[in-house]
């Protein structure tokens, strides 16, 4: 039985229907008995559920909800929230994990709120064993009254755990809810706590005291042994701590006693420190940066603060020493920071303490854009708590990496451009581990004596102390090398050099047809942004990993560089599709080849695909190109200009004619892609002589 409560958005519509927003505002312009809003506001109105699903039936828009939108629409339009409906969902899929018998006796029960009086005990009856006691855990057992308005998505998340799994069903509510609400969460992505997790190593125990959704401890059960961990977690935001529950608990096998060990806590880990008695092998941690009400006053005689107080401003450097204080000895901690902690004069002193003890092993800089906020090129600290007294020897070294060469800002999302990155730093990190010292890798890693850093200013920061080489790291030889392929593309450039211009004896003037009306025809299959949703994602265990052609791509000329990690099927490109950005402005337009065919059409691509009986490729793109062509297409009715694709036009011509027209603008992209690839290459190499002679490796002979 669907539920009359749960209410639906336009977008929420249109996600349903397969349509953009504008098919939803025409459609309510056009249909008197189009459901009427039954809340929201005037600009954003919502609308029930089950009369809008009925409509769209009636009116052959719509055969069937698929089961996955019907259950997301009714958690996101839950009169309680979308939070409190992602916990007792999570709640009953955690039931339905580790007790699926009894929930099947339970779902046998047709009335609403003979059901939640029934299924609350049930949960009370999971919850504990799994979290502890009701005073001892963030998610609480939800009663009765709060569970009946919850029963039709508990039952379409139960029904959606039959076909997918409880694990992947929560994972996909998880990352859907992550994705709507962007700007209400600070998310880990998967590489880089893939990357800390792999650093810190294997742990029977771990613990993650700014846990957010969970995503550093998910990297740890998927990073060596998975057997009997004991996972902490503690966050300010009660949600978020019973959300990691959640999460971890569905990760393990199904049955009681399966899978790890939860301890979730709610409360400011600094001020109060619910997991005071941890102690675990690994501490990984995305601490909140910059705060000032930390608790200096407060905690000023703190016995954490084994190498100093942290000042008012370095919030950093007390999760830094709570890190190492929740640490058995040996253990070891990496955590995210942001670069002036490296620098900053005011905690000098604590850097110069946990250098001379041993305790900081390690600073890696990350390039800008693999971790949020995007514009900034965070670092990972890596920490060890001493076994001991320092033993007689050498003196201890740092290592440094600097991985910001490795990757440019929009790229390093892109799987190659990661995995480069994370390679890098695991060879230097393993190397140094086992040797407590590493050959100078340059422009990447070194290892830099102790003894050297411990000045005024003791400044940890990578880049300071690993000067790029020239030309990424060839020297003269990879300058000549780039000299060498510039030289080659500049005269492929020239002969591909479009011959001169004819004019034509009189203006041609076609009949034309828009996209609009070939696509209703069947000449072409076109596929708008609205019902595309393959893009980067950051919330929820990935299903599938494939690279994903975004619309930077398109405007720039490059491979395939997003990775598609949700739960829906990817759209796969096919040799031969035209694919439009939408949103800018410009006029562009992009056929796939060979060696982007099969990557995932990205957010703010429209794709067409032509009946190769009807249409040639290549003339659609070059037409869709026209500057006159998009400025008709477009509208201006906010910040960014959008292309309403189907507006689009083409001039009616028999298929003969059009191969002539698309051997043009195909010889046109090959002359475009040659140019840019010599740009590309002219910059590398100006700025590769600019490096070599300002650091001495190259002579200005």
């Amino acid at each position: 039985m669907q539920d009359k409560a749960t209410e639906v958005t336009a977008a929420g519509i249109a996600r349903l229907a397969g349509v953009g927003r504008a098919a939803v505002s025409n459609w309510r312009r056009r249909h008197a008995d189009f459901p009427r809003p039954v809340g929201g506001t005037d600009t954003s109105p919502s609308f029930a559920l089950t009369e809008v699903e009925e409509w769209l039936r009636a009116q052959g828009k719509l055969a069937e909800v698929p089961l996955r939108e019907r259950v997301w629409q009714q958690l996101a339009g839950h009169p309680a929230g979308p939070v409190t409906a992602l916990l007792h969902a999570g709640s009953v899929l955690l039931l339905v994990h580790d007790r699926p018998t009894e929930w099947l006796a339970l779902s046998a029960t047709t009335d609403d709120r003979g059901l939640a009086e029934r299924l609350s005990a049930a949960l009370e009856g999971v919850l504990t064993p799994r979290f502890g006691a009701p005073a001892e855990r963030a998610l609480a057992t939800p009663g009765p009254t709060a569970l009946e308005p919850s029963v039709p998505l508990l039952r379409g998340a139960a029904e959606l755990a039959a076909d997918i799994g409880a694990r992947r069903a929560f994972g996909f509510l998880l990352g859907r809810h992550l994705d709507a609400n962007p700007r209400q969460y600070t998310l880990t992505p998967p590489g880089p706590a893939a990357l800390m997790a792999a650093l810190a190593g294997p742990a029977a125990t771990a613990l993650d005291p700014a846990c957010g959704t969970g995503a550093l401890l998910h990297a740890v059960r998927t990073h060596g042994t998975r057997d009997r961990q004991r996972l902490y977690g503690q966050d300010t935001a009660p949600e978020l701590a019973a959300l990691t529950a959640l999460r971890l608990a569905l990760d393990g096998p199904s049955g009681e006693g399966e899978g790890p060990t939860v301890r979730t806590a709610a409360a400011d880990t600094l001020l109060a420190d619910a997991l005071s008695d941890v102690a675990a092998d690994v501490v990984l941690a995305h601490p909140p940066f910059n705060e000032r009400g930390w608790g200096h006053d407060e905690l000023a005689y703190d016995p954490r603060w084994e190498y100093g107080l942290p000042a008012r401003t370095e919030s950093e450097l007390a999760w830094v020493q709570h890190a190492l204080a929740r640490l058995k000895d040996g253990g070891t901690a990496v955590l995210l920071m942001p670069p002036t902690v490296a620098s900053r004069r005011s905690g000098r002193r604590i850097r110069a303490d946990l250098l001379r003890r041993g305790a900081l092993r390690a600073v890696i800089a990350l390039p800008a854009g693999a971790v949020p906020p995007n514009n900034i090129p965070l670092h990972l600290w890596v920490l060890r708590r001493p076994a001991g007294p320092a033993a007689p020897g050498p003196a201890p070294e740092l290592l440094l990496v600097d991985t910001t060469s490795l990757a440019a800002p929009g790229d390093v999302r892109e799987k190659q451009a990661w995995a480069a990155v994370q390679d890098a730093v695991l060879d230097a990190w393993h190397t140094f581990d086992r040797a407590g010292a590493l050959k100078e890798r340059p422009g990447v890693a070194r290892s830099v004596p102790v003894i050297e850093l411990l000045d005024d200013e003791v400044d940890l920061a990578p880049a300071r102390r690993l000067p790029p080489p020239a030309a990424g790291g060839g020297g003269a030889a990879e300058l000549t090398a780039v000299r060498e392929d510039l030289a080659g593309t500049l005269r492929l450039t020239t002969k591909l050099t479009p011959k001169s211009a004819v004019p034509a004896a009189e203006p041609a003037r076609w009949p034309l047809t828009t996209i609009g009306e070939l696509a209703r025809a069947g000449a072409l299959f076109l596929r708008t942004p609205a019902a595309s949703g393959a893009d980067s994602r950051t919330g929820g265990p990935a299903r599938t990993a494939v690279p994903v052609l975004t619309d930077h791509d398109v405007l720039a000329g490059t491979a395939p560089s997003g990775t598609f990690t949700g739960d829906d099927e990817p759209f796969l490109l096919r040799a031969g599709d035209a694919v439009v950005p939408v949103v800018g402005g410009g006029a562009t337009a992009r056929v796939v080849d060979g060696a982007t065919e099969g990557a995932a059409l990205g957010r703010g691509l429209a794709l067409l695909r032509p009946d190769p009986a009807a249409l040639d490729p290549w003339f659609v793109a070059g037409f869709l190109r026209s500057t006159a062509n998009n400025r008709q297409a477009s509208s201006y009715a906010s910040t960014a200009t959008r292309l309403d694709v189907r507006r689009l036009q083409l001039p009616r011509l028999p298929l003969p004619e059009q191969a002539g027209y698309g051997e043009r603008f195909k010889a046109l992209a090959a002359f475009e892609d040659a140019l840019r690839l010599a740009s590309r290459l002219g910059g590398q190499l100006v700025q590769g002589l600019h490096d070599g002679l300002t650091d001495g490796t190259l002579a200005p002979e």
